[in-house]
Order: C-alpha cells, then sequence, then structure tokens
C-alpha cells in the first residue's frame, strides 16, 4: 500500500466539504441558473410578463390579496390564543395544545379534501342549507374556500409560536409597569408587543410566504379563484410554456423572498421589553 502524505486542516476541511459542495451545484446553483435564463428565450420583455399581461397581473394580485388576509387573521388569532394558552393553566391544557397543532401533520391536499367536506358540493354546509330549503349553498371552491383552508393550515404554526414567545416573556416587567399605574392596554403595547414583536415578524413572513406558495390546497380548492401557483403548474404542465413558467416563478420567489427579508430586518431591530421599560412604562 503506498504512503499517503497527511492532509493539512485546511485540505481536509475541503474534501469534507467538497460533497455538499456539489450536492449544492447539481440541485440549486444549476436549476436557478437554468431557471433564470429560460425568459430569455423568448424575449428579456418575458421577464415582465407577470405585469405587463393582465391575466398573469390579475392571478399576482389575487395571491397577494390572499396571502395577506390570511397572514393577518392568522395573527390576530394566533396571538390572541397562544398568549391565552400561555398565561392560563387548567385541565387539559397540554391536550388541547396538541390538538390545535394537530394540523401541522396534514398536507395541504386533506386540508382541501377538510374544506370540501365541510363547503363542497356534498358538504355539511350544503346537506343543511338544503335541508333548510335554500338549495345547496357552497363556498369551497372560491376565495371563501381557499381562506378558510389557508387559515386553517397557518393558524397551528402562529399558536405554537405565540405561546412558546409569550411563556418566555419576563412577568417581573408586566409587574413592574402594573405597579407604576399602568392598564391592561399599556400592558400590551409596552410589555407585551415588543416582547412578541421578533415572533409576530417571523411568523408573518412564514404564513405569508406559505400562503403565497400554497399548492396543494390551492390545487384542490382553486377552480373559481385562481392563484401564481396554480398559474405556473398550468402554465408548465397544459401549455409547456416554460419561459413563462420561469418567469412567473421568479417572481413569486423574489416577493416571498422580501417577505422573509423584512421579517429578518423586522427582528434585528425590534426593541426588547426590557429597553421600553427602561424608556418608562
Amino acid at each position: 500500500m503506498a504512503w499517503l502524505p497527511p492532509l493539512s486542516p485546511r485540505a481536509l476541511r475541503l474534501a469534507c466539504a467538497l460533497p455538499a459542495l456539489v450536492f449544492f451545484a447539481a440541485f440549486w446553483l444549476l436549476p436557478v441558473g437554468q431557471l433564470l435564463m429560460l425568459p430569455a428565450s423568448q424575449g428579456g420583455c418575458t421577464y415582465f410578463a407577470v405585469l405587463t399581461e393582465a391575466r398573469y397581473l390579475k392571478s399576482l394580485l389575487q395571491t397577494l390579496a390572499l396571502s395577506a388576509g390570511v397572514t393577518a387573521a392568522t395573527l390576530v388569532l394566533g396571538a390572541v390564543v397562544g398568549l391565552t394558552l400561555a398565561r392560563r393553566r387548567f385541565r387539559g391544557r397540554a391536550l388541547l395544545l396538541s390538538l390545535m397543532t394537530l394540523p401541522l401533520s396534514f398536507p395541504g391536499v386533506i386540508i382541501g379534501f377538510f374544506v370540501i367536506l365541510l363547503g363542497g358540493r356534498q358538504g355539511l354546509v350544503a346537506d343543511l342549507s338544503s335541508a333548510l330549503g335554500a338549495g345547496r349553498l357552497t363556498f369551497a371552491y372560491g376565495l371563501g374556500g381557499l381562506f378558510l383552508g389557508y387559515l386553517y393550515f397557518s393558524l397551528p404554526r402562529a399558536i405554537a409560536s405565540y405561546t412558546a414567545a409569550a411563556e418566555a416573556l419576563d412577568s417581573a416587567l408586566e409587574e413592574a409597569a402594573r405597579s407604576l399605574g399602568a392598564n391592561r392596554w399599556q400592558v400590551a403595547r409596552d410589555v407585551w408587543w415588543p416582547g412578541l414583536l421578533p415572533t409576530t415578524g417571523s411568523c408573518a413572513a412564514m404564513v405569508f410566504a406559505t400562503a403565497m406558495g400554497a399548492f396543494g390546497t390551492a390545487f384542490t380548492l382553486a377552480s373559481r379563484y385562481e392563484v401564481l401557483p396554480i398559474t405556473i403548474y398550468n402554465e408548465f404542465t397544459n401549455y409547456a410554456n416554460f419561459a413563462l413558467a420561469a418567469s412567473l416563478s421568479m417572481a413569486l420567489g423574489l416577493i416571498t423572498w422580501l417577505a422573509l427579508m423584512a421579517a429578518r430586518w423586522l427582528g434585528a431591530s425590534a426593541p426588547t421589553p426590557l429597553a421600553k421599560s427602561a424608556a418608562g412604562v
């Protein structure tokens, strides 16, 4: 067996990192590079198709509106439920929290199926409305069904995040604020809000990015309200328009990346409750 000279620490680190670098190049750099180059095959204007073509712009605006609405509702409900669960101890609390976070294990298609069972043509609401003589009312296949499905999918994440963040808040700061005469709203503004602001930013970005790119739930429910992931799927699968699908994918990815970057900036610049307390509650 030939004698091999010992590797230097730097060479050893490079040798260990080489498989990861090859994997990164093969499954991220090359596909992303191809994605960036595809729209150029149909001209530079293809890169801006999401803004210049009415159909794609409408799909983008509908996706933005739906994602923003779901994010706002998720933050409000998640904060209320999370603070309540963090500050109250009662029998069955652990079981209730576990049941509330159970949808985390469900894929989007199953959540879409749940919405159809509730508000679809053969769902519970349709059966009840038919029995009452109002016809078979449905809401599963439009904006209402998508909103409910996205909210059902996102809310458990917000509840878990807010519960953990609220439990980590320093109760001494709240007690100090109350001893200085602060009422409940002042405590919420000066103690709870600064302490929960990083969680709010990260949770908002996570929910918004998830809603923007959600496919399984949208594929099940979006027959009357088209969102951008379904538009991309149709261009890629039904029309084999790879260049346009790549352009729309870039727009979707850029928006979600900006949302995540904004959340990181918000988390880094958020004031702490201690700083607010020092400034005077």
